[in-house]
């Protein structure tokens, strides 16, 4: 992409309202603007974020068997009445129907069409859909917002050894996220109650930040961490009565559900002995949008963001000091590049702003050759095209 393209434009001031580093920075870059209190706009850079996040996302869920669908946002409040959950306050509803903070309530009814037998289960779907809550303290940019973009899958299995074994590989399957968006060793496998759901525990993926407004326990042996509603005085795996204690940010949650759904709508099938039996079903939950700020918060310095690679609009910012001839062909000849082809701006200018954006990578070409700086370091080098090869590729 060149610069002079994008209808965005970078600011040197936060808004006023902005409080928190990821409401700060992705306003300023040009990834996000505000539309109201806890609804933002994704601009073009802040959309290939998304989609690339998404992307690591699907390709992990596919591995463990998940098919993606796709829910409708709006759902008729008679199937909310048949969990009794059409009281919930985080509720939006229009006329006879509520806008989805959460799809239990469409997909056990959809996958019941379909499910009647031993022999059809397991079976699991997910989506990445825009969910609505009608969050009374909406604050801190993307971490807690009325509309956002969220991950969430359900699976279907005749009992509950079954489910536990995909609700283990569901965990392996985000450990893997987490690591692939550099944030493996920062996200604590962490023990909540089972709410309404089950008697048994859940699980729920804790970041650890400064600026979380959870706090969590954890074993530094295990990693295993505790959320404070356990009151737990000693590490359930290792019996480390030393537990740590840290603030940190939910980035996903996974969730046993029993029979709770498949009770509500009639959800049965039919076992090898034919006698009828509900279903056992699990969700679990990853918030996309949520994430994405959760990563700034934690990728960050006085002059930008430091996006990981793996979901980086762009791998490189590139641009010239008198050598606009050798930038152009380097643009056209290597992909994963931002060109910033404008030439009203200056030197300074166009370094800030890279810095700002956060790309892995910072290119200029220049009487002194081909510079390289990598974002997150301060020396620069001089690379070959051999290198730069080798860089775009990677």
């Amino acid at each position: 992409m060149r610069h002079s393209q994008l209808f965005t434009k970078t600011s040197k001031t936060a808004p006023k309202d902005a409080d928190s580093i990821n409401a700060q920075l992705l306003t300023r870059a040009g990834y996000i603007q505000k539309e109201a209190a806890g609804i933002y706009n994704f601009l073009p850079l802040g959309l290939m974020l998304i989609k690339n996040l998404s992307n690591i996302v699907r390709e992990e869920l596919n591995r463990i068997g998940g098919q993606e669908i796709l829910l409708p946002v709006l759902t008729p409040q008679t199937s909310w009445k048949k969990t009794h959950r059409n009281h919930l306050d985080i509720l939006f509803k229009t006329g006879n129907l509520v806008l989805n903070p959460t799809h239990e309530e469409v997909v056990t009814p959809l996958m019941q069409k379909y499910l009647s037998s031993y022999k059809d289960l397991p079976k699991a779907v997910y989506q990445i859909q825009t969910k609505f809550r009608n969050e009374p303290r909406a604050k801190s940019g993307l971490l807690r917002c009325r509309e956002f973009l969220m991950k969430d899958m359900y699976s279907f299995h005749t009992d509950d050894p079954d489910q536990d074994r995909f609700y283990l590989e569901v965990k392996k399957a985000y450990e893997k996220i987490y690591s692939r968006l550099g944030i493996g060793e920062r996200t604590i496998y962490t023990y909540a109650s089972g709410g309404s759901f089950s008697k048994e525990y859940s699980h729920e993926f804790q970041m650890l930040s400064p600026i979380g407004e959870d706090e969590i326990f954890f074993c530094e042996k295990c990693r295993l961490g505790f959320n404070k509603e356990i009151h737990a005085s000693q590490c359930l795996e290792c019996g480390n009565k030393n537990l740590k204690t840290a603030s940190a940010i939910e980035v996903g949650n996974i969730f046993k559900l029993k029979t709770k759904f498949s009770e509500s709508f009639n959800f049965k099938f039919k076992d090898a002995k034919g006698k009828e039996k509900y279903v056992i079903m699990g969700c679990y939950g990853l918030g996309i949008s949520r994430t994405l700020g959760a990563l700034v918060e934690v990728f960050h310095d006085s002059r930008g963001i430091i996006w990981p690679e793996s979901v980086s609009p762009f791998k490189i910012y590139l641009f010239s000091v008198g050598k606009d001839r050798a930038a152009e062909e380097i643009y056209q000849k290597y992909g994963n590049i931002f060109y910033d082809d404008r030439k009203e701006i200056s030197v300074g200018e166009k370094m800030a702003e890279a810095d700002l954006l956060g790309f892995p990578y910072r290119l200029i070409v220049s009487e002194k050759g081909w510079e390289l700086k990598k974002r997150s370091e301060e020396k620069t080098k001089i690379i070959n095209e051999k290198e730069l090869c080798l860089l775009t590729t990677a």
